[in-house]
């Protein structure tokens, strides 16, 4: 069975996150955001608005594209 693409998007945000040795609560310190929101995008129960991805992209030392790209290899 196909994973949704928030599920995804989810997978794919937690390995970043993970690879830069940062918790949740960084993260969203960090994008100006709430540490339950980040919980919610990696267990794909949200999807970022385009907005939101720019804001996670910098502490996760990404481009937006890059992580875009991440979840399209990852989906397929």
């Amino acid at each position: 069975m196909k994973k949704s693409l928030a599920s995804v998007f989810g997978e794919v945000l937690k390995e970043l996150r993970n690879k830069a040795g940062i918790s949740q609560e960084t993260l969203a310190y960090e994008c100006e955001l709430d540490r339950s929101f980040i919980s919610m995008l990696e267990r794909g129960l949200r999807m970022p608005t385009i907005e939101t991805l720019f804001k996670l992209s910098k502490p996760l030392k990404k481009s937006p594209s890059e992580i875009i790209t991440l979840v399209e290899l990852k989906a397929i």
